[in-house]
């Protein structure tokens, strides 16, 4: 009666296995039947029982498939409980079992230390090759401009960054370093350069690698929700990935390495998994080390290790226990020092924009923080919509059959408008580097153009009034902001490694940057009014410019991704302005909620809905009254549900079966439902069987049942397969609300789930029909989503 039972618990499975075997041990002593009677021909053949004999490849999954999270839990459960009993009898057991309980910490180690190192060798070569577009250094060509003019004695502090050790392209060639000759010169040396890299980094990817193009982020999140991509995370899209990044960044496309760090993480990762058999031979074991190794890339693309652990938990990762969190914190510590142990910036500090001000903050400033977190929110809603219509016109017109061509357009657009402006020439990092930072009375940048006055009081850093060379500075960074919130729409999504971090904290940046500026000017000349009467007294430095751009860039970036929690404490670790944290948490709270407003996806999810993957949005509400009847297959006037008898199936009958998986019935008339097995598994069972068992034909009767049915003399010999067979599926009633069966998918990471009335099979839900069903509840094309 237990075995009929549409639930049944693991307990009664096992005790029935148990039965089974020693029902099969009866039947071989019964039947004279040995192994090797049957391999030499002299007996009866013998009945193949994979649960004796584990079949290589049953339990495995093909590619764009949903893993099975109960049962690879399951499976690993057993694992640990036999090791554990097994340990209790010798000594090369205990210590078997020592090492598996390390094995996790020690490829976190591993994931940290490789990761680590590799985000470091891609910031040295980026920040070398994004030099090369303007010259090279006479005392060695690898070093970067900066590293070049450190050891020159001829650097004064107003040019800082000129040495005659390092050589624009046009002294190098004509011999002139003024002039308009030498700066055409040096214009087309660097468009030719910023074509170069753009054109070797679409190339290697279009002929490698095609998963190493994008950020990774919508895919990473896929597969930790359990989807299957073969090669997403393999060697090649590591290799290329790696070197695309490096080229991509320094071609001066508006995109950054942040995002596709995190997936160079996840690749490493996934390599190391084939090193340990618990992590290579199961699934969610897997994506808990890959959920460890996006906190490792956000760790060592900022510098932020906590923030990464947050980040991983709060936007990338599907499931996410308790012990994945250690081991998350523990291998960003150590891709963190690892990454400090380089020192790819060359400033001894693991953070990449610090902030040398410290200046306190007022009540009043709140305001126009808010106004900032509106700012980020309308553009984050906007930046999502324009480049959703953008990819979506890429897919679906002649324009996605040209991915070089429109790689090269772009980086040949972007160096064309960049080279003017100063500050859409720099990297995105200098540029925001440049906005974090304070002036000071020597500073020789443009953004320190201030009038020098005598105020009567000794403060070198008191607020003082813009000169020529400030608003100089304001109309170029008005046109970079205009220009990198253009440019980025079309950047993001094409067919090289681009990340969406840097271009949207730089646009937050300028944006405010330039409010803060305004407010300082405003208190400056208005400092007896009733805004700024009490704390904003002549002389001093009241307005800090830079926060208001620290401010303004994670605003942007929070518009755009919805971070909240793990974007604050990547921007306090990022910077080292731990007492800003109130600014950062309005600006951000004010981003989200305004972008929320126009629609509840971040540009991650909108990818994910963009590309069709099967992802079930953990934070999305499910509104709708629909029952599980009304989502089901087969609905009213399709064909039957394919199903498989419990005895009576031959194997040719099995064989011609083309769904995934199928319910296993007590018969065609009763339809009581008795498990569920996947075709995959019968295939491998079936063609395993046909090398080991003699008389496995066509005509043999495939059995699910505990004991062998009687055959008639003649007959073929029966192949039993009820181990294979998931004898407790997870079932819901007709009536069963679809909000109650979204949270069981959600929670429990099913592939699919049985529907029943009154003990009988009515049909089958898989994750693919409820999100076709929520599409078409949303008013969306069902058929958007693509795979299985």
């Amino acid at each position: 009666v237990a075995c009929n039972l549409p639930r049944r618990c693991w307990l009664v499975c096992k005790h029935s296995l148990t039965a089974h075997q020693a029902l099969v041990k009866q039947w071989k002593e019964s039947n004279g039947t040995s192994r090797t009677a049957g391999m030499n021909g002299n007996g009866p053949s013998r009945l193949v029982d994979p649960l004796e004999d584990p079949l290589p490849g049953v339990g495995t999954y093909e590619d764009f498939n949903t893993i099975d999270w109960v049962r690879e839990k399951s499976k690993d459960r057993d694992r640990h409980r036999e090791i554990t009993n097994k340990s209790r009898q010798s000594t090369v057991a205990l210590l078997h079992s020592i090492s598996d309980a390390f094995s996790g910490w020690l490829l976190m180690l591993l994931v940290g230390l490789m990761s680590g190192a590799l985000a470091g060798g891609i910031d040295i070569s980026a920040h070398w090759m994004t030099d090369v577009k303007g010259g090279l250094c006479l005392r060695g060509f690898w070093f970067n401009h900066e590293h070049c003019c450190w050891l020159s004695n001829e650097t004064t502090f107003q040019e800082r960054d000129r040495c005659p050790q390092w050589q624009s392209w046009a002294e190098l060639i004509t011999g002139k370093s003024e002039g308009p000759f030498a700066y055409i010169m040096n214009y087309l040396m660097y468009i030719f350069w910023a074509l170069m890299f753009s054109f070797l980094a679409v190339i290697l990817v279009r002929a490698f690698a095609p998963y190493a193009c994008g950020s990774g982020i919508p895919e990473i999140k896929t597969i930790l929700s359990g989807f299957i991509i073969r090669g997403y995370l393999g060697k090649w899209t590591l290799i290329i990935k790696t070197i695309t990044l490096v080229l991509a960044v320094s071609s001066g496309l508006s995109l950054g390495k942040e995002g596709p760090l995190v997936h160079v993480a996840c690749c490493c990762a996934n390599i190391l998994c084939h090193l340990f058999t618990k992590y290579r031979k199961n699934e969610a074991k897997r994506r808990e080390v890959l959920s460890a190794a996006a906190a490792v890339g956000v760790s060592v693309a900022f510098g932020a290790p906590i923030g990464g652990v947050l980040f991983s938990l709060e936007e990338v990762s599907y499931y996410f226990p308790l012990k994945t969190l250690w081991r998350s914190f523990f291998a960003a510590l150590v891709a963190a020092f690892t990454l400090r142990s380089i020192n790819p910036f060359g400033n001894s500090r693991l953070v990449l924009f610090y902030v040398e001000f410290h200046t306190p903050w007022h009540l009043v400033e709140l305001a126009p923080f808010i106004l900032l977190g509106i700012f980020g929110g309308l553009w984050g809603a906007l930046f999502i919509k324009a480049n959703i219509a953008w990819c979506r016109l890429r897919k679906t017109t002649c324009l996605g059959h040209y991915p070089v061509i429109e790689v090269l357009v772009v980086a040949a657009l972007t160096a064309l408008l960049a080279y003017p402006n100063s500050y859409t020439r720099m990297s995105g990092s200098e540029l925001i580097s440049e906005l974090f930072n304070d002036c000071s009375l020597l500073d020789s940048s443009q953004l320190c153009g201030y009038k020098q006055v005598n105020t009567g009081v000794d403060n070198s850093l008191a607020d003082r009034p813009a000169g020529p060379g400030l608003y100089t500075a304001l109309w170029q960074l008005a046109l970079a902001l205009v220009f990198k919130m253009m440019i980025t729409v079309i950047t993001f999504g094409m067919k090289v490694p681009s990340g969406l971090f840097i271009p949207s904290m730089a646009v937050g940046a300028i944006a405010g940057r330039l409010l803060g500026v305004g407010m300082e000017q405003l208190a400056y000349y208005n400092h007896d009014s009733v805004i700024f009467k009490g704390w904003c007294s002549q002389g001093a430095d009241c307005i800090t410019p830079g926060l208001y751009a620290m401010v303004g860039a994670a605003a942007c970036l929070g518009g755009v991704t919805r971070m909240t929690v793990s974007l604050v404490v990547i921007m306090f670790e990022l910077t080292g302005g731990l007492e800003y944290i109130v600014p950062l948490m309005a600006a951000t709270m004010t981003s989200k909620w305004v972008a929320d407003a126009f629609g509840r996806e971040g540009i991650y999810e909108a990818h994910i809905r963009l590309n069709g993957y099967p992802f079930l949005e953990p934070k999305e509400e499910f509104e709708h009254s629909s029952l599980a009847v009304d989502v089901m297959r087969p609905r009213r006037m399709d064909p039957a549900l394919a199903v498989l008898t419990q005895e009576g199936m031959t194997v040719g009958e099995v064989e011609s079966t083309h769904f995934s998986g199928f319910p296993v019935v007590v018969s065609s008339e009763s339809q009581r439902l008795v498990g569920f097995v996947l075709r995959r598994d019968l295939l491998i069972s079936i063609d395993n069987a046909r090398k080991r068992q003699d008389g496995i034909v066509s005509a043999s009767q495939v059995v699910f049942t505990e004991h062998t049915p009687l055959l008639p003399p003649d007959a073929p010999p029966p192949l039993r397969l009820r181990c294979i067979m998931d004898l407790s599926p997870f079932t819901v009633t007709d009536h069963t609300p679809m909000d109650i069966t979204v949270d069981i998918f959600r929670k429990l990471g099913l592939r699919q789930c049985l529907v029943t009335h009154n003990g009988r099979l009515l049909g089958i839900i898989t994750k693919k029909d409820i999100l076709k069903h929520m599409a078409q509840m949303a008013n969306r094309d069902p058929d958007s989503i693509l795979f299985n």
